[in-house]
């Protein structure tokens, strides 16, 4: 059965919307997710160096940015007598948003005289992203060699052309092969480059690339040295993950799979940064604006004021094509929401009146949504199904089919009402309401109450009790039961209005208790429950961006001490990752553990995961 690659050992470098994978060694092709990538294309699947028919030992691997890596090696089959090895490899590889370039420096302490051959084998591919992901293997394409020795080659609808100055260069077995023979001397230096592009005439990419200077730096004076460095890797990488359209830039959700606008992802990732930037903020809330549905599709679960969920160049094939996403897919309940809880919080943080009042009509119509297609069967509450069949079964942040169990550990029947959603539709009908009010608009009071109704709803049905004490359900079901597991989506609650002071401080305690505090940040499923799993994806497993949106709602909601705890806990975990923080990693308590262990499929880096340095940086001021 094909397997998704693991990513945990891997090295990236990354300028959105290009990518190149490989070991630590520097080498390309022996994981299925190494190459380079343009979106979700892969134009290259394998790169081979051989220097004077030696073999290269790699001892350092060093990321001097998102977008370059450097991979030192030794020739010591070049060697002299003596245990000084005396002949360095030094390979810099670049990426930028049209290509990747490669330089090798060989650097010779004796140079003694003579003569070596530096040979370079590039696979040319065009596999595409999801078939990679799904376990899927290259898809050799024919290289052609031209005068003056470019080569160019078609990878889907991209266009290919390779350099290397100075080399022979030929096809060899569908490789290209480039060689150059040089003089032994104190140092030698050979590159070549790949450049990419879109031909015209051809439907271009959905997203596109960013060479604009960021608008977002990482703040100053920070004292803690841990977190400084936190600040600094993460606003590199969320610098290298910006992409455009024409309304505006927004932020990537992650490497390698996610190159793309995803609505809660990219929404998430620019309410952590408001902090210093709203500019990322106004240009997602712009781009979703766009897409923002305006009919009632169920292939596409799409309806009138819903925000779109991810948007592809075409149709995403998930779990071994059983189940499969439209290019535009509109599949999630809380993007809507967040929506207009970004838009306020944007506005509040500076965002400029004008631009905030040319999306009021999209701020009207996701309100819209809420109430007339959020609330599918009219109780007060949001929920989802999935109407196709071939979509996405759960539709909140925890997307995946097991993320809404039972503390016996069974699964939970749709139609679901997430508890965090209820916050989220609480908080945007609220600070929605401002925003008509405060730019002259007629509904708020309106909206006030639905909030009102909404409240007094969850209240009455979502509270249940385990051996800890009490606390929120994940969800209701479709019998409109409590779901009694004990889960993370609780403290995204905090901050939204929705709780009383009180249940609030209920609800912080449970986020910094043991059974759900893992030392490395907020497990997402409680130890209690019969389905944790320290390595679950949504059952017990600590996401960077959830504790982070807990952090955040602790700070709002006055708990200065238990959002310091998760800040720490997550800040050691950022100590852990070299500070490149992936999109999950495991729930093993710190207590037991010198160091989370990674989710071996985890993206790195991941907006959402980067950005969670900006709530902590908050948390710990």
């Amino acid at each position: 059965m094909p397997l998704q690659p693991l990513l945990h050992d891997e090295v990236a470098v990354i300028a959105a919307p290009t990518q190149a994978w490989s070991a630590a060694s520097g080498d390309v092709g022996a994981n299925p997710v190494h190459g380079y990538w343009t979106g979700d294309q892969r134009v290259v699947s394998a790169v081979a160096l051989e220097v004077a028919g030696t073999g290269i030992e790699p001892i350092a691997t060093v990321s001097t940015s998102a977008r370059e890596v450097v991979f030192t090696g030794l020739l010591r089959g070049l060697d002299g007598a003596g245990a000084d090895p005396d002949v360095r490899l030094d390979r810099r590889r670049r990426v930028r948003v049209d290509g990747v370039t490669e330089s090798v420096r060989i650097t010779d302490r004796r140079a003694p005289g003579g003569s070596l051959d530096v040979v370079v084998r590039i696979t040319p591919d065009a596999a595409a992203m999801d078939a990679v992901k799904g376990g899927g293997g290259a898809v050799p394409v024919t290289a052609r060699v031209h005068d003056g020795g470019s080569v160019t080659w078609r990878s889907g609808s991209v266009d290919v052309v390779l350099t290397a100055p100075g080399a022979r260069v030929g096809v060899v077995d569908g490789a290209v092969v480039l060689c150059w023979t040089l003089d032994r001397a104190r140092t030698i230096e050979v590159g070549w480059d790949c450049a990419v592009a879109v031909p015209s005439g051809v439907e271009g990419a959905v997203v596109s690339g960013v060479r604009s200077r960021r608008p977002f730096d990482p703040p100053a004076d920070v004292a803690d040295d841990r977190l400084r460095r936190w600040l600094d890797r993460a606003t590199d990488d969320l610098d290298a993950l910006r992409l455009a359209r024409p309304e505006g830039e927004f932020l990537a959700a992650g490497a390698p799979w996610f190159f793309t606008l995803f609505g809660r992802d990219s929404l998430w990732a620019a309410r952590f940064l408001l902090p210093v930037d709203t500019t990322i903020a106004a240009g997602t809330l712009r781009v979703l604006a766009a897409l923002q549905g305006t009919r009632v599709d169920p292939s596409t679960a799409e309806q009138p004021g819903k925000v779109m969920h991810e948007l592809r160049q075409g149709s995403l094939p998930i779990d071994n094509e059983e189940l499969s996403l439209p290019p535009l897919y509109y599949g999630t309940v809380d993007a809507t929401p967040m929506w207009v809880c970004l838009l306020h919080d944007a506005w509040r943080a500076g965002m400029p009146d004008d631009q905030v009042r040319a999306l009021l009509p999209a701020l009207e119509r996701a309100l819209a949504w809420m109430r007339d297609h959020g609330d599918a069967d009219g109780d007060g509450l949001l929920e989802y199904v999935d109407e196709s069949g071939r979509g996405l079964a759960n539709q909140g942040w925890k997307d995946s089919g097991d993320s809404v169990q039972w503390r016996d550990g069974t699964l939970a029947d749709g139609p679901i009402a997430l508890c965090e959603v209820q916050g989220y539709a609480y908080e945007a009908a609220v600070h929605g309401a401002d925003l008509l009010d405060a730019f002259g608009r007629p509904g708020g009071d309106d909206w006030r109450g639905w909030a009102d109704r909404l409240a007094t709803r969850f209240r009455e049905t979502f509270w249940v009790r385990d051996d800890v004490g009490a606390h929120p359900a994940i969800a209701l079901d479709a019998d409109k039961r409590a779901v009694d597991s004990a889960t993370s989506n609780i403290g995204h609650l905090l901050g939204t209005g929705l709780l009383s002071a009180s249940e609030e401080a209920v609800v912080a305690a449970r986020v910094v208790a043991p059974d759900m505090a893992s030392g490395f940040g907020l497990r997402t499923m409680s130890t209690t429950a019969a389905g944790y799993w320290p390595l679950s994806y949504h059952g017990g497993s600590v996401w960077a961006h959830d504790t982070a949106v807990v952090i955040a709602g602790l700070t709002r909601s006055g708990f200065s001490s238990e959002a310091r705890t998760l800040a720490e806990q997550l800040l050691a975990a950022a100590v852990a990752f070299d500070f490149r923080m992936p999109e999950l990693h495991a729930g093993d308590a710190a207590s037991e553990v010198g160091r989370p262990a990674p989710y071996p499929a985890a993206c790195r880096p991941q907006a959402w995961s980067a950005a969670a340095a900006f709530p902590v940086w908050v948390a710990m001021r």
